[in-house]
């Protein structure tokens, strides 16, 4: 079994590796000052973003990530432990994306991935649909932010006994 809970590599993982209802953890991010900064500045120029100080009279009472950043940790972690190597075809979008809490300086974040359904194209047996609810959780186990994804994955198999969506 890898790091994310799979029997199976990232590199070598294929549509039907996702199983319904399995859940798999994986990731340590650790997010300093500075690279909450540099990301505020570049993309998400707000003060509670960019400047420690300023930030301490805002509502946070102090410097949080951008949403922006967190979710890009996470999509960083997704590829690495979760998306199959060469197999993974992209995804048409996220839904119901929530941030319930800032991440702070110092805070360790990790990625919990469900896989809620799968189903084999029709069109295109070479490949399937893997619908997943991603959740980051902090040192505490809370959840701070969630979305739902889409991912289009090929098949190990086009002609395997999975049932046919």
């Amino acid at each position: 079994m890898d790091s994310a809970g799979f029997n199976t590599p990232v590199e070598d993982r294929y549509f039907e590796d996702y199983v319904p209802g399995s859940t798999h953890e994986f990731g340590l991010i650790t997010i300093d000052e500075e690279q909450i900064v540099a990301f505020g500045k570049q993309f998400d120029p707000q003060i509670f973003h960019t400047d420690p100080e300023a930030a301490k009279s805002s509502i946070y009472g102090g410097l949080i990530a951008s949403g922006w950043h967190t979710a890009s940790l996470m999509m960083r972690e997704v590829v690495r432990y979760y998306l199959p190597g060469a197999a993974s075809l992209g995804s048409p979008g996220v839904d119901e994306l929530r941030w319930y809490l800032p991440v702070r300086p110092s805070d360790r974040l990790s990625v919990r991935m469900t896989v809620l359904e799968t189903s084999r194209s029709r069109s295109k047996p070479d490949r399937g649909v893997v619908t997943s609810l991603f959740e980051v959780l902090n040192q505490e186990r809370k959840v701070i932010m969630s979305t739902k994804g889409v991912n289009f994955i090929l098949c190990r198999s086009p002609q395997s006994s999975e049932p046919v969506s």
